[in-house]
């Protein structure tokens, strides 16, 4: 009887020994990606992996390796692994029951490279039991890549280079201010006065509008007059309102005797309180703060005026250097300075563009439409006024307008050259390093480009290279860009990319592309198929593009499709 259960019992043994110890193929169904259709963000393809072990598959003593694979067509890059286990084997990695089988999740993230365009995602596994390697065949998990996102290093070539603006004025306006002083309880207008250097300036001034008539205009005359604030109010104020009088009655003379028409304003200031305490701030004098604090405490005339003298080691002072500088009336010529027109401006740059402000020249670029022509008045510019950084950056920005990201760069490293701090310089700096890939170096050039025009657009186009598609959204605003409603159709606001690409000014073959993007990610197939058409007539690389893109996997086989493609 002993001998015949032991056969018996050794095999059952072998059979219970053996649960579990088979790890075979594992069923794709098992595995679910986040998400589906791998896309690539901000530069890089991440995705979520949901597994299953399933029931009685993990050996007590096994431990696997799981590797995602990312593979294309002559290349492949691996992802980080996960490593789990039986439950008889002694390690800090995930237990997998044997009976219960177990659920896990893990996250890679893969560089993207245009060759991922059209790829596929494995999981591989290294297997052992106990000592034995056992083998698990590689399972193809999902699809990839949708790399719409990295069309921003196509739209940011089109976005909106900063232009150094001129600051040319047709009409500036110019005043000129002169001061006629009196002594103390006087209003009579002094000779010496007269004759003063402020006041010869003031009179040359006056018949220089007369002697060019054609690019000056006079506007008016300002006569303020004032009082001291010292004495006796009303004694102050019959002094001002003299003092005004006589200097209103010697500009109307001189108005006259330059046949100048213009009229002349006057007003007076009884006691100057202001203009004292602005002299005082910025003197030297002895108890300068207690003054101040004085002025500040009471605002009755009387009681400062005596507060003030009460501080006699100061008053004598006072009445020296400050009060007779208040003693005057101020005169201030207001007039118009014309310049050239148009046309005077164009005719000097061709005759002599030397004679041309640097304002004048820059403001010259604005009137001729051809690339050309605004090239060659910026190197002209550049020539005469090599310490202006603004020529050579506009140079830069026509640069990069046609394409030219080199020669863009050349002209910007000039311009830095005489003013690193310029904000439309670090803008167009950041634009090109941003059409090169370089986010980082594109980032610290825009945050040195407070206050340009176009912040906004390169910044919206950094935040889609970022993959920070809602900001990028914000970034844009109402812009009716390319990249405007490539940030709207990657943050997933369809109707509002649709109205972007319609209002587009001057469609190229990307905004047609982005249409046709728009229509596969809408279920609209007329315009998908519209979309491509055109996009592939002003474009004709777009078909392969086309071709290999994800958005349109589920079109490949349409013949309409292939079609809108010749």
């Amino acid at each position: 009887m002993k001998k015949m259960w032991m056969p018996l019992m050794m095999a059952l043994v072998a059979v219970l020994t053996s649960c579990g110890s088979k790890m075979g193929e594992l069923n794709a169904e098992l595995f679910t990606t986040t998400p589906g259709v791998l896309e690539a963000v901000g530069g890089q393809v991440p995705v979520t992996i949901n597994g299953k072990f399933p029931e009685k598959y993990f050996n007590k003593k096994a431990q696997v390796t799981v590797t995602p694979v990312l593979k294309w067509n002559g290349g492949q890059v691996v992802g980080t692994s996960a490593t789990f286990r039986g439950e008889k084997v002694e390690s800090n990695d995930q237990m997998i029951n044997y009976r219960l089988g177990g659920n896990y999740t893990m996250k890679t993230t893969f560089d993207y490279v245009p060759e991922m365009a059209k790829s596929e995602l494995y999981l591989q596994f290294t297997a052992k039991v106990g000592k034995k390697e056992v083998e698990i065949p590689a399972v193809k998990i999902a699809d990839g890549v949708i790399a719409t996102s990295e069309l921003v290093g196509t739209t940011v070539k089109s976005a909106t280079a900063a232009v150094a603006e001129d600051a040319f004025q047709r009409v500036i306006k110019q005043a000129k201010e002169a001061n006629i002083r009196f002594l103390i309880q006087q209003a009579n207008l002094r000779a010496s006065e007269l004759k003063s250097q402020e006041m010869t300036e003031f009179n040359e001034t006056m018949a220089g509008i007369k002697a060019d008539e054609e690019r000056k205009i006079l506007s008016n005359v300002e006569v303020t007059a004032y009082a001291s604030p010292d004495g006796e109010y009303g004694l102050n104020e019959r002094l001002a309102g003299n003092r005004e009088t006589n200097a209103a009655k010697y500009v109307e003379k001189q108005l006259k005797k330059e046949k100048l028409e213009g009229y002349v304003d006057t007003k007076y200031t009884a006691e100057d309180w202001d203009g004292f305490r602005e002299l005082v701030e910025r003197s030297n004098i002895q108890d300068k703060e207690v003054i101040l604090r004085v002025l500040s405490m009471y605002t009755d005339p009387e009681r400062r005026e005596q507060e003030i003298k009460n501080i006699s080691s100061v008053y004598k002072t006072l009445t020296d250097e400050i009060l007779p500088q208040l003693r005057r009336a101020r005169l201030t010529l207001n007039y118009e300075l014309i310049g050239r027109s148009d046309d005077e401006i164009m005719q000097t740059y061709a005759a002599s563009p030397r004679e041309l402000s640097v304002e004048e020249l820059l403001y010259a670029a604005t009137l001729v439409e051809s690339i050309a022509d605004k090239e060659a008045i910026y190197r002209k510019t550049a020539e005469i006024y090599p310490n202006d950084y603004r020529a050579n950056n506009n140079l830069a920005e026509l640069a990069y307008k046609q394409g030219k990201l080199e020669t863009a760069l050349t002209y910007l490293e000039k311009a830095a050259a005489i003013n690193p701090a310029a904000s439309e310089v670090n803008a167009n700096m950041g634009l090109i390093a941003l059409a090169k890939g370089d986010k980082e170096t594109a980032e610290t050039y825009f945050s040195k480009a407070s206050g340009v025009k176009t912040l906004n657009e390169s910044l919206g186009n950094l935040y889609i290279a970022q993959g920070q598609y809602d900001r990028a959204v914000s970034a844009f605003g109402e812009a009716e860009t390319n990249s405007a409603a490539l940030a709207q159709i990657l943050a997933k606001d369809y109707n509002k990319a649709k109205n972007t690409l319609q209002a587009v000014a001057n469609p190229d073959g990307y905004t047609e592309y982005l249409k046709a993007v728009l229509g596969a990610r809408t279920g609209n197939t007329a315009m998908v198929l519209a979309g491509l058409k055109k996009a592939v007539e002003q474009d004709p690389t777009l078909a392969k593009k086309a071709l290999e893109d994800l958005e349109f996997a589920k079109y490949v086989t349409n013949a309409d499709f292939l079609n809108a493609l010749k």
